[in-house]
């Protein structure tokens, strides 16, 4: 990482989610005693939501892929490049997901340092807040009949999402996730 003194640094997390037919279900509320119906899909079609944040700023970038996989992945490492403010390096915080890996394939931009979270600890990336956030609010109890269905929930729940910095900063906002002079 070549920084100079003085070079803004802001943190993002990233991670991605599928979204699909067989979806999952939330918790709601209902009274004691009742069963509320919940719509189920049994069928297979699925899309994958790579998402990432940056708590500080209140902004996010994202991207809706038919598959997770290392190619996806330098797309997203693009996409998020560009959403890094002007002359500003970030450290992106992800998982050890098998297209995460630093390597021949993956293509890191020039703005970005990877930093991987330990194994087994989904609970320190804020991501998966936005995920289950996202499914309670916006992807449960619902049923897509095609693949470009699925993709246009995922559009509106994340433009949800990005609409508002305060909810961004409010879910992914970790206090030892800050960068000090």
């Amino acid at each position: 990482m070549n920084t100079t003194a003085g070079t803004p640094i802001e943190i993002w997390f990233q991670d991605e989610a599928r979204v699909g037919q067989k979806g999952t279900h939330a918790y709601i509320w209902a009274p004691i005693g009742s069963r509320p119906l919940m719509v189920h899909d049994n069928r297979h079609t699925s899309a994958y939501l790579f998402g990432a944040i940056c708590p500080a700023r209140g902004v996010g970038a994202a991207m809706i892929v038919p598959h997770a996989n290392t190619e996806a992945m330098n797309l997203h490492l693009q996409e998020i490049s560009t959403q890094i403010a002007p002359g500003a390096r970030a450290v992106l915080i992800c998982d050890g997901a098998g297209w995460h890996q630093r390597g021949k394939q993956l293509e890191v931009p020039a703005n970005l340092t990877l930093l991987s979270l330990p194994p087994y600890s989904p609970e320190l990336n804020p991501m998966e807040n936005v995920w289950d956030y996202l499914r309670q609010n916006k992807l449960c109890a619902r049923l897509w009949d095609t693949y470009d269905d699925i993709v246009d929930a995922c559009r509106q729940a994340w433009n949800f999402l990005i609409d508002d910095p305060e909810r961004i900063r409010s879910i992914g906002s970790r206090e030892w996730a800050c960068v000090t002079l």
